[in-house]
């Protein structure tokens, strides 16, 4: 067994294979560019090496200096975790001439599963059912245009070297064909340095179901059953669970028994996952191979109990495997949800700063199930423009699929992060929605059931109630805890009000104290627009999260102070709170709203990034649609489109600017 062992990759997969490696007892080498010198895994591991520039193109994907700090440290093993080189073939090549062994398969089988193109010949080959489409590398757009033609509209239009979403648009039409080649070599050539192309049918109503393998170099392999990976967001995947709520014995096995012939077909060695598209009728064809750990492998180690990290060291190490397909159960239910930098109200739009407040939900198993949440981030760091906008992955797992739906509900209630905008009230509410938890998905869930983009919903009529009955409950303990601090003028005094009446946004419902004192712990007795609770919760002020009993339901809001009220979220619900006296909120109605200000004629920026183009010239007129300008950030390319007729009156942007969200990019008439 190693000895030593470099992880070559940041964030929440560095700390996940350090902590298998700390647990067998091996020592960890950390990398670490100059944006990430504070960074939690460079804390955790025992030595760490600086290899570069903020850029990934002059740290992490520099093989040279990679290298380097092997030679540096000693250490006699690279674990690549997650993108970056994990999946590059001439870096396990230079690896294995320096005598570094390299924890995953080997360059052959890397080389030939990274080509998509390649990929789709060898398992056709190996009897695995493919999807029909133009195998050949694609000229330029108007070849695109014929060979999606001769296809069949859809289809979906990829790069051959990508992965992670990023190169991939599908087509309905020429039109969306042409820019959509345009767009893919782009994002192909600034993301992999490779801008191939190749195009192939579009499965209508797909699933994205995956099959997890492990085989070690001694002719012994497994799989792991299926993930479904279905909720997906321009192609990038959101939420993922083990097992598919899709999929039965029979389909399972045959899509194993396929993903394993595959592996011996290039002589796989190590974790490896084989990606299908499934349609309504459970056919399944080959999408592509992942040849290293994915990003939603806690899933299928929290279904079977197996460390695919300890067993990727042990097979690099070369040991025999000591699993049969036999051994193999998958016990209960987990799902993952990927938390990310963005705004899910703007478009899901990547937002960067610092995490003012990082507070995940507690750990481990109690109450009939597991929290588990990987991440490579701690309160006080940065989210930077340079990386993956990823910030942590929250699991849960239960005995079922719907105890682990509940169960990630709860667990994302309790998730507190300020000081950037991110996606776990996307995640909550996609907790609650009927068609999730009936387990109909498929990978249009995003953009069929959200067509307009995510907006916050209102509180519901359940919503509403424990909303307000937090907020009576929170206003009272601040007011109480107000009148004991020392030289106050005017204390209160007497006993405590009885009527009330709690602003949530624009709905007023009245409050009225019924039986109780304002204490620590709590415990009121009240009624909420009429109907009778009992409030129970152990909260003090100050604390993120209010967590108890709201009359039978328990609950965790997350509780954040505004001017004269507080913020509520719950489920997916949020809402602005204010607790008056009866008078005090007759006279708040009369008020005048403030309006925003008018946007309407100015282009803003949606996010930080960098202007890759602009596609317009002042005095030009637009038609609704049309492409104005891209902005690329975090490795993603985003095309900005007049949402009406108009005319450029002046651009306040050049190609190559760095803009900050809603810097002004073109004025219009």
């Amino acid at each position: 067994m190693f000895r030593k062992i470099l992880i070559a990759n940041r964030g929440e997969i560095a700390c996940r294979v350090m902590k298998t490696a700390r647990k067998m007892g091996i020592s960890t080498v950390a990398v670490y560019s100059e944006a990430d010198g504070d960074a939690v895994h460079v804390e955790m591991a025992d030595e760490a090496v600086l290899i570069g520039p903020a850029a990934a193109s002059q740290s992490y994907l520099s093989a040279d200096r990679i290298i380097a700090a092997c030679k540096e440290t000693g250490a006699e093993a690279v674990h690549p975790g997650y993108g970056f080189l994990s999946e590059n073939a001439a870096f396990c090549e230079r690896l294995e001439a320096e005598g570094i062994v390299f924890i995953g398969p080997k360059p052959k089988a890397i080389r030939a599963m990274g080509d998509k193109i390649t990929s789709k010949k060898i398992a056709a080959e190996a009897n695995v059912s493919t999807v029909p489409g133009f195998m050949g590398l694609i000229d330029d757009a108007d070849h695109a245009v014929k060979i999606a033609g001769e296809i069949g509209f859809p289809v979906m239009i990829k790069a051959s070297a990508g992965g992670g979403g990023k190169g991939m648009r599908v087509a309905w039409n020429e039109a969306q064909a042409r820019e959509g080649f345009d767009r893919s070599k782009s994002e192909a050539a600034s993301s992999f340095g490779d801008d191939r192309i190749f195009i192939e049918k579009f499965i209508e109503e797909p699933r994205h179901i995956e099959i997890q393998i492990l085989v070690d170099g001694h002719g012994n392999g497994v799989h792991l059953g299926e993930r479904e990976c279905s909720i997906q967001r321009r192609n990038q995947k959101i939420v993922e669970e083990a097992p598919s709520p899709f999929i039965d014995e029979a389909t399972r096995a045959a899509m194993g028994e396929q993903a394993l012939a595959l592996a011996r077909a290039v002589d796989y060695q190590s974790a490896g996952t084989v990606e299908f598209i499934v349609d309504r009728h459970r056919n399944f064809f080959f999408l592509e191979m992942n040849t290293r750990l994915q990003v939603e492998h806690p899933v299928s180690e929290l279904v079977t109990g197996i460390d695919l990290v300890e067993q990727m060291i042990r097979v690099a190490a070369g040991e025999k495997l000591a699993l049969r397909q036999s051994d193999i159960k998958l016990e209960g239910w987990a799902i993952e949800s990927r938390i990310y930098a963005e705004d899910p109200v703007r478009n899901f739009l990547p937002s960067i700063g610092r995490l003012t407040r990082y507070r995940p939900p507690e750990e481990g198993r109690r109450n009939g199930f597991v929290v588990r949440n990987d991440t490579g981030v701690a309160e006080g760091s940065e989210i930077s423009m340079f990386y993956d906008p990823m910030i942590a992955k929250l699991c849960t797992w239960a005995p079922d699929r719907a105890g682990a739906v509940e169960a990630m509900a709860e667990a994302l209630d309790c998730f507190v992060i300020d000081g950037i905008e991110h996606n776990i009230p996307f995640l909550t509410a996609l907790m609650r929605h009927e068609r999730w938890q009936e387990g109909r998905l498929s990978t249009g869930f995003i953009a069929e059931e959200f067509p307009d983009g995510f907006s916050l919903p209102a509180p519901d009529a359940e919503g509403r109630q424990v909303l307000s009955a937090v907020a009576l409950a929170v206003e009272l303990l601040r007011r109480d805890r107000l009148d004991r601090l020392p030289g106050r003028l005017a204390p209160h005094s007497g006993d405590i009000k009885r009527d009330w009446v709690v602003r949530l946004g624009d709905d007023y419902v009245p409050a009225t104290i019924v039986e109780g004192m304002v204490s620590i712990p709590t415990e009121l007795d009240v009624t909420i627009d009429g109907d009778a609770l009992t409030l129970v919760s152990e909260w003090r002020p100050g604390d993120a999260v209010w967590k108890g009993k709201v009359g039978s339901r328990q609950v965790a809001v997350q509780v954040r102070p505004v001017l004269n009220g507080v913020k509520l979220s719950w489920r997916g619900m949020s809402a602005q709170a204010r607790v008056y006296l009866p008078r005090i909120a007759e006279l708040d109605r009369l008020m005048p709203v403030r309006r925003a200000p008018d946007t309407s004629k100015l282009l803003l920026c949606p996010m930080p990034g960098l202007v890759v183009s602009i596609a317009v010239e002042e005095g030009q007129e637009v038609k609704a649609g049309e492409t104005l300008a891209v902005v690329e950030a975090m490795k993603m390319e985003n095309v900005l489109r007049a949402d009406r007729d108009c005319t450029v009156a002046k651009l306040n942007a050049k190609p190559g600017d760095s803009l900050a969200v809603d810097a002004v990019i073109m004025e219009f008439v």
